[in-house]
């Protein structure tokens, strides 16, 4: 059933990519006052006004900063979580953007980088030995815009799921939610957008298991989808893991809402819930976590802000093994508020936040390095972009 969804998907693709193109053919007018211009001479023009058009542009992040917490323990979330004095990440982001192609090469480097590329680093053989080819692209895609209204993306990009991102320039707090933590960061393949009016627009994609960012080498592919309107984006997401063997976890199912509104001129605010499991397998329930974050932000001036970020996670029938310790049903769950403070100063913002974790068991330690249901952090974070 998979190996057909997979089949029409991709005929689906090359469908789209005919008909854009006969779109804009069909655009095309022809004053018959005067010679007639040849196919070649029509795609010769485009080419060079493309040309002329398009530029190139580098940007991206630097972020560094200090934290501690309860007996030098990090929430089980990804990034921010080491003692002292650490490092975020460096981010590189190259992009050429022409009329009608481009591309985007987003490098990262440091321990931030390293936890979003965790599964990168598939043996390349060349020159008779073995490399790790990918272990510092972050994102590495071109695109086709093949009409206005239609654009073609084929590469490694990173995902459309969850309210959060992985560059910290684009979070308001600087440690992140659990969802985001546990959910896909990145995925290798080829996706369509398409908008379908002012303010309607869908995406379907064929992706690489998640995280797989340079080669499929388990080869089962997983379905994408997202439909927004008006800020809010339902996403979707199916697909086999892991391959198909005695044993496997079977095919994941995500299903991701995500909402942004300017309430006043001050005030915004967001929310998502998620909610992720595996098909269960013979004589077992479904394994998964499931969650529901807002975020409250509400600028005091031009250069100051405060935001509060309130999230609840859970895991059913052992999940993932995140929180660690679960109660007699295999489940576990935990609330995490984190309060920030954004003070820009440029192209500079500095994040002092404050984090408490509470959960359902004891999932942490405390000072005395005994078990304990909650945690405190501190952090105070610099972040640069460019």
């Amino acid at each position: 059933m998979q190996k057909q969804l997979q089949n029409l998907t991709i005929l689906f693709f090359l469908l789209i990519s005919c008909w854009a193109k006969a779109q804009d053919m069909a655009e095309i007018t022809v004053d018959e006052s005067l010679p007639p211009v040849t196919v070649e001479e029509t795609e010769a023009a485009e080419e060079e006004a493309e040309e002329e058009d398009a530029k190139f542009t580098l940007s991206g992040s630097a972020d560094a900063y200090f934290r501690v917490s309860t007996n030098d323990q990090a929430p089980a979330s990804s990034f921010a979580n080491l003692p002292g004095f650490s490092l975020g990440m460096f981010n590189l982001i190259g992009t050429h953007e022409g009329k009608k192609a481009g591309f985007v090469g987003d490098l990262v480097f440091g321990p931030r980088g390293g936890d979003a590329v965790f599964a990168s680093g598939v043996p390349t053989i060349g020159d008779g030995f073995a490399a790790n080819a990918s272990t510092f692209v972050n994102q590495l895609y071109v695109y086709w815009n093949a009409s206005e209204n239609v654009t073609l993306t084929l590469g490694n990009f990173n995902t459309f799921l969850g309210y959060e991102v992985i560059s910290p320039v684009g979070n308001f707090n600087y440690s992140t939610s659990y969802m985001f933590s546990y959910g896909p960061f990145s995925h290798t393949g080829l996706k369509a957008d398409f908008g379908l009016g002012e303010d309607l627009s869908l995406m379907l994609g064929v992706f690489n298991p998640t995280d797989l960012t340079e080669a499929n080498v388990i080869g089962s592919y997983s379905m994408g989808a997202q439909l927004g309107y008006k800020g809010v984006f339902l996403n979707l997401l199916y697909g086999d893991q892991d391959g198909d063997f005695e044993g496997s976890a079977g095919p994941l199912f995500q299903v991701d809402l995500t909402a942004g509104f300017d309430v006043t001129e001050d005030l915004y605010v967001g929310i998502n819930a998620t909610m992720n499991s595996f098909e269960p397998t013979e004589g077992s329930d479904r394994p998964g976590f499931y969650g529901l974050a807002g975020y409250f932000q509400y600028a005091l001036s031009e250069t100051v802000a405060l935001g509060l970020r309130g999230e609840y996670f859970g895991e059913n029938n052992g999940g993932y093994g995140i929180l660690g310790a679960y109660d007699i049903d295999a489940s576990a769950s935990v609330i995490d508020l984190t309060l920030s403070g954004n003070i820009n100063l440029g192209n500079l913002t500095l994040i002092p936040e404050i984090r408490l974790d509470s959960a359902s068991e004891d999932v942490f330690l405390d000072g005395d390095g005994k078990a304990t249901s909650s945690l405190a952090s501190f952090v105070l974070a610099g972040v640069y972009g460019f």
